[in-house]
């Protein structure tokens, strides 16, 4: 009885060694497209709280949200991470689209209003970023400032204006937004006008920001992060949240989603638990300038609430079909 005892506790020792080499009850892997230097802090502190580690792969600036999109659906037949924390709303519908994400309705979204989170689970938003104006106050007074998108193809800003190259990245998600909500003929006819008017096409929403600074460009069309930097920086600068009394400002929520079939299902639930925490959004509002979804969640002086903005309307899951419907007339617009 005795040696049947130890083969049997043998047996569940090995179980258990082996189950923890196949990925152990104390991890979960992420995939994320939100910037290395923010992300990575408050996985930090997920592992101190709960003492599961975190092994994250991080997408870079010249993928623009791309490269861990791509790795996610060429492992969708064997996945190897557990939760999607993305820099925009869009790239989920993606994955949805593949049939890659697991329904969960976390407990922690519960204040989250509805317009950013799927009512099935299948997505929550939170910590947003906008798509705003960086003016460079020594080259614009402040009685010219530009309050519009709209003012990129105004002829009193010819070749003074930069936007970021429309076929990557958040402009990309921006383009196909005015394509939705204004209709193929406006929004073509006004991208046709900012060629026209010469507007400087980076590199990136970093470059435009630098060219800003720089005094290159009188103003350029960026993201909310990017402004933020340069306020900190303390250059001569003021950021205008564009539209206000019209269309309203593109707000761009990251989004975070439980993969299907990933290898610590319970790990993913507990970390996106707490990366939809009031907790997470106040600390990226600290340290990246986004804004809480959450009306509760304080915000620094220059980071404006979301309820404090009128909103661009922005049917996220219709913006993403219409980024992979325009792309050809992207690439004929920028020369490809």
């Amino acid at each position: 009885m005795q040696r049947i005892l130890v083969v049997v506790l043998l047996g569940l020792l090995a179980s258990g060694l082996l189950s923890c080499s196949r990925g152990g009850a104390q991890e979960v892997v992420v995939y994320t497209s939100v910037d290395q230097v923010f992300s990575e802090p408050i996985f930090r502190a997920f592992e101190r709280e709960t003492g599961i580690a975190v092994r994250a792969v991080f997408d870079t600036e010249e993928t623009k949200s791309t490269g861990v999109l791509n790795r996610l659906i060429a492992e969708a037949r064997s996945p190897r991470t557990d939760v999607f924390w993305s820099g925009d709303p869009v790239r989920p519908f993606v994955l949805i689209n593949h049939g890659l994400v697991e329904a969960y309705i976390s407990p922690s979204a519960t204040a989250i209003p509805p317009s950013f989170k799927a009512a099935d689970g299948t997505w929550t938003g939170f910590a947003a970023r906008a798509r705003v104006l960086l003016v460079n106050k020594h080259r614009v007074p402040s009685q010219d400032t530009p309050r519009s998108i709209e003012d990129l193809a105004n002829p009193r800003w010819k070749g003074q204006a930069a936007m970021a190259n429309p076929l990557f990245g958040t402009t990309t998600m921006h383009v196909a937004a005015l394509f939705a909500t204004w209709g193929e003929a406006r929004a073509g006819r006004f991208l046709e006008q900012v060629k026209a008017n010469n507007v400087r096409i980076a590199s990136s929403n970093g470059e435009v920001k630098r060219l800003v600074i720089a005094g290159e460009s009188a103003f350029g069309l960026l993201d909310s992060d990017d402004a933020t930097d340069a306020l900190n920086a303390g250059v001569a600068v003021e950021v205008v949240y564009p539209d206000q009394d019209t269309l309203g400002t593109l707000v761009m929520p990251t989004a975070v989603v439980l993969i299907r079939g990933g290898p610590h299902p319970q790990n993913g639930r507990k970390l996106i638990d707490y990366l939809l925490s009031p907790d997470v959004e106040a600390r990226m509002a600290g340290t990246a300038g986004h804004m809480p979804l959450r009306s509760t969640v304080p915000t620094p002086a220059h980071v404006r609430p979301v309820s404090a903005l009128r909103m661009m309307p922005a049917d996220y899951s219709r913006v993403t079909s219409e980024i992979e419907r325009i792309q050809p007339w992207l690439r004929n617009w920028v020369g490809l």
